[in-house]
């Protein structure tokens, strides 16, 4: 049976987020079990329900406007605003978002909570997918599309717990179905860190099983593939400084031939080459279909009037990060704009400042909300970058180079082996992370790439951008205090007490 594309699965993903979508372990002082006349075991009976309950984690992760999602609601660049490179525009109406900006964020900020949330409710997906998937009879679903959804949700919930142990450090670590919102159901203490890789760890090797990137049909692409898992595993192994296994892993992925960079940089952006050869695996969005929407283009691109002003993600103007690209980095031109043309009137807007401009669509100039564009979460460069750091940590200069200035000669500058040769691991280092920084933007990378470098690193950066809050703790980011107010088996971060 050929299974129905996430993407487009409107109906019945809706049908479903009405019967089994869970209440957050923040929904509550609700204490009554929720009454419905679809139980989950009525609804898990086939192969259909299989593939519509898996649609439905990427659904609440990935974008509908029946579901708030981590990348919907645009939390995860919520979370980069406390980086240098990012702040909340002039536009910005979230007083959450704007402290996370500022670092002024607490326990108590709601941004925050939400995040936590959405994270909570796609694990929740997951674990009723992973155990009921199991239980549907043989004869009413085929053991490849059994095996190929367990692991496609032991994908989605690694992706999960690798976002929340990094933001949170120890948090509680749930494996199954949350059935009632009793107190002592909701009583669970956060697991070790150490515990919660170990299950991350679990469940991408587990999804490395999946089908390659070539075995899906058309109607699936976008879902999880066995190299989306190697490469998670590959940042996973990276964030643990297991050098050896995250040098291993990203080989793995580029011996494996499934992909490649493109030619020109500007094509991992465009409408007409998204999900090619370089994408591993990417929100997927489509504009003007009825049910979706881009809010990450919608909050960056220069819209307002229709082409000037400030929106609600903006560029860190007292960053130096637009300055840090060379004049023929081909990457700067597509990652930033200075100017625009109405099509309609054929007028040319000139800026003050700099822009975002990844996502923005030319076919949709005034409502950027509609645009068609992908985000790219794991991308080929990525591989090669995460390779060349492994090797690095690993002592072999000479390798690292090479890996490395595959991605600055798409960029069309000068190999760093040419530039600087000879750089001690430290230097290489330093190296390294710039030309993630100026690869990456808006991509979900530079908080996770500045919190696993450390506190003095992350402070000295961020400082440097001229926020002067950054502190230690910012590497972390607290457990929320309403989280803290229903369970009171959680502790906060010692280094969030008292805020």
């Amino acid at each position: 049976m050929r299974s129905n594309s996430f993407t487009y699965m409107k109906t019945y993903v809706k049908f479903l987020l009405a019967v089994i979508i869970p209440l957050s372990w923040s929904c509550a002082d609700l204490y009554d079990t929720p009454k419905s006349e679809l139980t989950g075991e009525q609804f898990y009976r086939n192969e259909a329900d299989a593939i519509a309950s898996v649609n439905s984690i990427y659904s609440v992760m990935f974008g509908t406007y029946a579901a708030a999602g981590v990348l919907f609601n645009r939390q995860l660049m919520m979370y980069e605003m406390a980086t240098d490179d990012y702040t909340a525009g002039t536009r910005t109406r979230s007083a959450e978002v704007i402290d996370v900006s500022k670092l002024s964020h607490a326990p108590k900020n709601l941004a925050i909570d939400r995040a936590w949330q959405y994270s909570y409710n796609s694990i929740n997906l997951a674990n009723i997918a992973i155990e009921k998937i199991a239980l549907i009879p043989e004869d009413r679903i085929t053991p490849p599309v059994r095996a190929r959804l367990i692991n496609e949700a032991k994908f989605l919930r690694g992706w999960n717990y690798f976002n929340l142990v990094r933001w949170h450090g120890s948090v509680p670590l749930i494996l199954w179905e949350t059935t009632t919102l009793d107190r002592k159901t909701i009583q669970v203490e956060q697991a070790p860190e150490e515990l919660i890789y170990e299950q991350i760890i679990s469940d991408l090797k587990d999804a490395e099983q999946l089908p390659g990137p070539g075995e899906y049909s058309s109607l699936d692409i976008g879902r999880a593939t066995a190299g989306a898992a190697k490469t998670l595993l590959a940042k996973v192994y990276l964030t643990q400084k297991n050098w050896t296994a995250a040098a291993q892993k990203s080989k793995e992925v580029i011996d494996s031939g499934w992909y490649a960079l493109f030619e020109d940089f500007a094509d991992v952006f465009k409408v007409e080459t998204k999900n090619g050869k370089e994408h591993i695996f990417s929100s997927q969005h489509k504009g003007n279909i009825g049910f979706g929407g881009h809010r990450l283009a919608e909050v960056t691109a220069p819209v307002e009037g229709p082409f000037n002003g400030d929106n609600i993600d903006s560029p860190n103007y007292e960053s130096d990060l637009y300055f840090s690209f060379a004049d023929n980095d081909k990457r700067k031109n597509i990652t930033f704009v200075t100017e625009l043309r109405d099509p309609n009137t054929g007028i040319l807007h000139k800026f003050s400042r700099y822009y975002f401009h990844k996502y923005w669509d030319p076919s949709t100039p005034y409502n950027q909300v509609q645009s068609s564009k992908n985000v790219p979460l794991l991308r080929y460069a990525d591989v090669l970058l995460i390779y060349s750091e492994a090797l690095n940590e690993l002592g072999n200069q000479n390798e690292a180079y090479r890996y490395l200035d595959k991605v600055r000669g798409r960029a069309g500058i000068q190999h760093l082996q040419e530039a600087y040769p000879g750089l001690s691991q430290d230097q290489f280092r330093d190296s390294l992370f710039q030309e993630r920084r100026k690869e990456f933007v808006l991509e979900y990378n530079r908080w996770f790439d500045l919190s696993r470098r450390g506190a003095a690193y992350y402070v000295n950066a961020v400082k440097a951008a001229g926020k002067q809050n950054a502190a230690p703790r910012h590497v972390r980011f607290p457990i929320p205090q309403r989280e803290l107010d229903i369970n009171s088996s959680l502790r906060q971060l010692p280094e969030w007490e008292n805020y």
